[in-house]
């Protein structure tokens, strides 16, 4: 039996047929904690009021002698709320290998400086003349996100990335419309790519063209001229870069000048720009247009909903139609722009300025690191997902060869041999006391399991996130399915009927009967 304490990159890859075993201490304490209004009745509650006297009652209602409310103690309230709260599982309490998407760490900087009351507590409707300092951090994330993309026009009211889209998008159609070329209805989208590009290409009317990449993951030129036709009906292309597969599109250069001579746009989704800031310029590739998740590439919170945010950077010929209003420094002063004052632009997307406090974080953590540790941040983002795949690319398989960018993507295909799905695995990781990575997507290929580790995460960390992925691939050979089908059982909540909960949810408690 040999127990693995630390991994390394020579005896990871080494074949053995030993045992795995994990020393895991991650599974105690882990408690089953009840609603508030199952706690019992006790002689001790945290308040101890009179009786009240001779009060009358002026809603005419009969007077009640109990309430429901349980009477609980502070600690009982204070433990409740403390235990449910381990139930959050965040990047604070471990490891996301599903990375940047979701949740990366946040340093404490940037919320520091985000709760100065200068910045904490004004409001949208205050006077210009008192919000100068917030119009500053305004234009100055405006002139760096222009400066990382070399892409001059800036607009940061977009709240998300989904809605930077719809911005870029727009931008686009305006030109378009302003241009004349209403013949251009074709927006060109890889079958890679997130599934809101070609929704938003939809939503601001276009017909969406897709662009196969099954055989290398990427978009080849040949692919691309087969979808552009004569390029006449083409109003651009909408490729993430590096793209959902965790690749670098290696033709994009020659497939960008095929783009516009034929007179249509680049739109750059520009959520993995965590694996280029500080090394290259989107701009400098032939980008027109694209959106920047500041909550995935400049570590400003995210997950559960938000809040994100999405500015876009388009090009010099692009900035007449981006959404108004942005912030214009002239002298020493600030403003936003008039209504009116730029009549090409595609309109107003919000009532206010997006996610001001993102802003504040955004600018943080750029000014904190300066150019020279923003290219440090990509670098070791590429080589963190560069050693999980060498690390692990004999365990599980993966589909495209050569290495990757800031996400190593792999398969269930040699798992599933033993019956033992990508699910599965998922529910695995659960039982050692980590969030599963990105599932069942991309789409292109079957089973995938997309692992992100950003840019924070120590040597340590990783090696134990491998070390469990090596268990469970070993024990899908040894124990197969059945015991997968058993995982997670240490959490409060085990295997669960999926689709039993997702028909027919229980959304209302009910106390059980006396």
């Amino acid at each position: 039996m040999s127990n693995v304490a630390q991994l390394t990159p020579e005896n990871a890859k080494e074949n053995t047929n030993d045992m795995i075993e994990i020393n895991d201490s991650s599974r105690g304490l882990n408690y089953d904690e009840n609603l508030l209004f199952e706690k019992e009745f006790t002689d001790t509650p945290g308040v101890d009021l009179p009786k009240p006297e001779g009060i009358k009652s002026r809603t005419g209602q009969p007077t009640r002698e109990k309430i429901g409310i349980h009477q609980v103690s502070e600690p009982q309230v204070v433990r409740h709320f403390v235990r449910l709260s381990t139930k959050n599982y965040s990047i604070d309490s471990g490891f996301f290998p599903l990375g940047s998407c979701t949740m990366k760490h946040n340093p404490r900087l940037n919320e520091k400086l985000a709760r100065l009351p200068g910045f904490a507590h004004i409001h949208p409707m205050q006077p210009e003349s008192t919000v100068q300092g917030a119009f500053e951090v305004m234009h100055d994330l405006q002139n760096w996100l222009g400066e990382l993309t070399g892409l001059p026009g800036v607009c940061l009211t977009p709240a998300a990335g989904a809605h930077g889209e719809l911005a870029g998008v727009m931008t686009i159609r305006r030109a378009l419309l302003d241009q004349g070329k209403t013949e251009k209805t074709i927006m060109l989208v890889p079958d890679s790519a997130h599934g809101t590009n070609p929704a938003t290409a939809a939503m601001c009317g276009f017909k969406i063209r897709t662009i196969p990449t099954k055989e290398t993951g990427r978009v080849t030129v040949e692919a691309f001229k087969e979808a552009l036709g004569d390029g006449k009906d083409i109003a651009g292309m909408m490729v993430t870069n590096p793209n959902t597969c965790g690749l670098f599109e290696t033709d994009i250069a020659e497939i960008v000048d095929l783009l516009h001579d034929a007179g249509g746009y680049f739109y750059c989704d520009g959520a993995n720009f965590n694996a280029l800031v500080g090394k290259i310029r989107p701009g400098d590739f032939g980008v027109d247009v694209m959106h920047l998740n500041l909550h995935k590439t400049f570590s400003t919170p995210h997950g559960g909903g938000g809040p994100g945010s999405g500015p876009i950077c388009v090009a010099e010929g692009l900035k007449p139609y981006i959404p108004s209003p942005l912030v214009i420094k002239e002298g020493d002063t600030y403003r936003l722009e008039r209504d009116g004052e730029r009549p090409t632009t595609c309109g107003r997307l919000k009532g206010f300025q997006g996610q001001f406090g993102m802003h504040v974080r955004a600018l943080s953590y750029m000014m904190s690191h300066g150019a020279d540790g923003l290219k440090r941040v990509s670098e070791d983002a590429v080589l963190n997902a560069n050693y999980i795949n060498a690390v692990l690319k004999d365990d599980y398989h993966a589909p495209f060869e050569g290495p990757v960018m800031h996400e190593a993507l792999f398969t269930e295909k040699y798992q599933k041999q033993s019956g033992v799905t990508t699910l599965d695995i998922a529910k695995g990781l659960i039982e050692y006391g980590m969030h599963p990575m990105t599932v069942y997507f991309p789409l292109v290929v079957n089973g995938a399991m997309l692992i992100e580790p950003t840019e924070t995460e120590s040597k340590a960390e990783l090696d134990r996130f491998c070390l469990v992925m090596k268990k469970l691939a070993q024990d899908a050979k040894i124990k197969g399915a059945d015991y997968f089908h058993t995982l997670p059982q240490s959490a409060p909540a085990t295997r669960l009927d999926e689709l039993k909960a997702a028909r027919e949810p229980k959304l209302r408690y009910k106390p059980e009967a006396a």
